[in-house]
């Protein structure tokens, strides 16, 4: 007798299995989830998990009255506001300057009101302290925690709270030793995700490819002027530019800096000499962002260079992560370049990241007497090299 067997089902979402995300990459979405909760207002646990402390944040420049709320229910203890130094001295004049990354202040309850904390934060928004706090110690995992807050692009300034031996599982938590080692896992692990030949005005022959993370979080772009590849597999070392992005001035013309000239023209360089590679970091402002980057802007009106403009945000002077711009290379199979830059620095950042510099290549823009000053802060402040 003939048996007849049914067919072996159609492979579908739903019956289909995978072994799922590992560890590391499981750990590199919690962090990316945490930062999207302060940005929403809502508390994050960060939790030490080899002493067991605890800290419940909220992001002072998002948190509104159900956020304080909820912190307030899950407390452990009074809470404490984190603010970055320069931030912190501001508020409070005459006081002695701080060595460590982080000020702790004991907030009197007229603080604690979502519109005063945003005043508190963001030094464009000015506003009157009622009464002034008093100096708390800084808790365990405070630096880290403004660390958080930066990953978010939020001002470094949250309300912390210490967390309650059992937190509510509802309550994204995210580990310590998983925040510290984030900036060096979630650059690592970027992979090409997409490519296409993208004709350009000043490179006709130009490909763009995409890179993602693996916390699936903004992409960085490489944009491949003829075929930079093949030079380096041939033993050569391409023409190379490392290009923070810039909305308004590679998008809008701004005249504030000379990111959109330099754009241009790296990557006319890079044509006239038939192959290059200019890496399109998703990383604005020196990697504050681009809301911090107007309210920088805003500074900068009032008399404060680029850099003290950074500094009076929590922010510091340059906050990249030159290691995203190394992998791409890796990923690209581009170990060794010449690089298109006034930037001393981003030589050495690059070095250190095991990409081989063979020459460091001028990329000096004229002043257009709107970016004169900055200019001048970058040559005298950061060492750029514009002479």
């Amino acid at each position: 007798m003939t048996r007849l067997m049914a067919p072996a089902p159609t492979p579908t979402p739903e019956n289909m299995t995978s072994p799922g995300p590992d560890a590391a990459t499981l750990a590199l979405r919690q962090v990316h989830r945490a930062t999207a909760e302060l940005r929403r207002g809502a508390p994050v646990l960060l939790r030490d998990t080899a002493s067991g402390a605890g800290l419940l944040l909220v992001a002072m420049e998002t948190v509104g009255a159900a956020g304080l709320a909820e912190l307030a229910s899950l407390a452990a203890g009074p809470v404490t506001l984190l603010l970055a130094p320069a931030r912190a001295a501001a508020l409070l004049p005459g006081q002695p300057g701080e060595a460590t990354d982080v000020v702790a202040l004991a907030p009197p309850a007229t603080l604690l009101d979502p519109a005063m904390l945003r005043s508190l934060a963001d030094p464009t928004v000015e506003r009157l302290l009622p009464e002034p706090p008093a100096r708390n110690a800084a808790p365990p995992l405070a630096a880290l925690a403004l660390s958080l807050a930066k990953l978010g692009r939020l001002l470094p300034a949250l309300v912390a709270a210490p967390a309650p031996a059992l937190a509510p599982p509802a309550l994204l938590a995210v580990s310590a030793a998983d925040l510290a080692a984030y900036p060096h896992s979630v650059a690592t692990s970027l992979r090409r995700v997409a490519e296409a030949a993208v004709p350009l005005e000043d490179a006709p022959d130009a490909r763009i490819v995409a890179f993602r993370a693996a916390d699936g979080g903004i992409e960085h772009l490489a944009i491949l002027v003829g075929h930079p590849e093949a030079l380096a597999a041939a033993g050569g070392a391409p023409l190379a530019r490392v290009h923070s992005e810039c909305f308004t001035g590679d998008l809008l013309g701004s005249l504030r800096c000379d990111c959109g000239p330099q754009l241009k023209g790296a990557i006319a360089r890079m044509a006239a000499e038939g192959d290059g590679v200019l890496l399109y970091l998703a990383q604005e402002g020196r990697g504050i962002g681009l809301v911090n980057k107007l309210r920088a802007y805003a500074l900068q009106d009032t008399g404060l260079d680029t850099l003290d403009a950074n500094r009076a945000l929590g922010w510091g002077a340059d906050e990249r992560n030159f290691l995203v711009a190394a992998t791409m290379l890796r990923e690209l199979h581009i170990p060794r370049v010449r690089l298109l830059t006034n930037n001393p620095e981003k030589v050495r950042a690059l070095t250190a990241c095991g990409v081989e510099v063979e020459t460091r290549e001028a990329h000096q823009i004229a002043p257009n007497g709107v970016n004169d000053g900055y200019l001048e802060t970058k040559a005298r402040r950061f060492g750029h090299l514009l002479a």
